[in-house]
């Protein structure tokens, strides 16, 4: 039995046109701390299949903008304000990439996640490198006041992490959506109202 097929969010997921479950975590999230705003300029790292992108151009509206980014392939979309960048979140000259062409952002928001190989402390570790990866492009891309949301793997390495985006961030909270697996590990960090340079 296909256990996806019995799974109340990915049958949602396609009924409402959103490309993956994950969607509805993201609207978790917006509803419970309130960061898309109108006409922002929000980085989606780690894109495809595209689920939060479709739910960040709904929420910024046709005066806002998403930028897409994934190495992996992703279909075309249907919304007009989003932007595949088809980019390795390694890539260090991301940053460069996104101020050259968009300038500076409000919003940067990432599901980036390993493929899952059962080994826990393997997947902790490349999921919190994927976690500090983003948080480096905080700091090279997102507004002064700016919000970041960015999912975490519960475990030995996410305590730094987390002291580390304290120091960036005037608010730092931890949510687990409704949407996640009751037996997965993990966790969402949002920061509200980034500290940039002056």
């Amino acid at each position: 039995m296909n256990i996806l097929s019995d799974d109340f969010y990915y049958k949602k997921a396609k009924y409402t046109g959103f490309r993956s479950r994950a969607s509805f975590k993201l609207l978790e999230l917006n509803d419970k701390f309130r960061f898309f705003k109108k006409g922002h300029v929000v980085v989606d790292l780690g894109a495809a299949p595209g689920g939060w992108s479709q739910i960040a151009a709904k929420k910024v509206g046709k005066e806002g903008l998403v930028l897409a980014i994934d190495k992996a392939y992703m279909e075309p979309f249907k919304e007009t304000n989003i932007i595949i960048l088809n980019q390795d979140i390694m890539n260090k000259k991301l940053g460069s990439i996104i101020k050259e062409s968009h300038g500076l952002v409000d919003v940067l928001i990432s599901d980036c996640a390993p493929n899952i190989s059962g080994q826990y402390g393997r997947d902790h570790s490349i999921q919190t490198m994927l976690a500090e990866r983003a948080v480096e492009l905080c700091q090279e891309i997102l507004k002064n006041g700016g919000s970041f949301v960015c999912k975490l793997f519960q475990g030995s390495e996410t305590q730094d992490l987390i002291k580390e985006t304290k120091t960036m961030f005037k608010t730092i909270k931890l949510f687990k959506p409704k949407a996640s697996r009751k037996k997965s590990s993990e966790i969402y960090l949002f920061g509200n109202n980034f500290i940039g340079e002056e």
